[in-house]
């Protein structure tokens, strides 16, 4: 059975929407890269799964707590096969996607580890970031160490699908 890893990001930089009743339309720029999406019922289903998700989270500490909280778990991948569902129809592997992000929760046992047992070294674990870079097919996982230490793994991408990419 394939052990799978969820990771849910956030950029860094992002401007929503303002969507209201004289807007059908408006533009969702990250890092400069733009894209359109609609303000429609659907786009207030996405905010509110989006926002629910990020409730289920907040207390998490970046997915620490969950590992010992099962039914917790099984909450928040139920929220992110949600809005999974409600994007379905959206590309979420173009040029969008190449940003610095900021991770807020995941299952990836490494890294969990990683941010759990920093101050075994002496330190307490900073930002935890992917920077992703389509163009060039990189992905670099960067845990911070305050003042001045780093955790770096670099890694090679290629995308499966609109919404699919996978990491080597």
């Amino acid at each position: 059975m394939a052990t799978s890893r969820c990771f849910l990001l956030l950029p860094i930089s992002l401007n929503l929407p303002n969507c209201n009743a004289n807007s059908s339309k408006r533009q969702r720029r990250v890092h400069n890269h733009a894209s359109r999406i609609t303000c429609s019922s659907t786009t207030n289903q996405s905010q509110s799964a989006k926002q629910e998700l990020l409730n289920l989270i907040a207390d998490q500490d970046r997915g620490l707590k969950t590992q010992k909280d099962p039914n917790k778990r099984s909450s928040i991948i139920k929220a992110i096969d949600d809005m999974a569902v409600l994007g379905s129809d959206m590309d979420t592997t173009g040029d969008s996607l190449s940003a610095t992000w900021r991770l807020l929760w995941t299952t990836e046992k490494e890294q969990l580890f990683i941010i759990e047992k920093a101050y075994l070294f002496g330190t307490q674990t900073g930002d935890v970031l992917q920077v992703i870079d389509v163009e060039k097919k990189v992905l670099n996982n960067v845990i911070t160490f305050p003042p001045d230490g780093v955790f770096f793994v670099r890694s090679n991408i290629e995308i499966a699908s609109p919404q699919r990419v996978n990491f080597r």
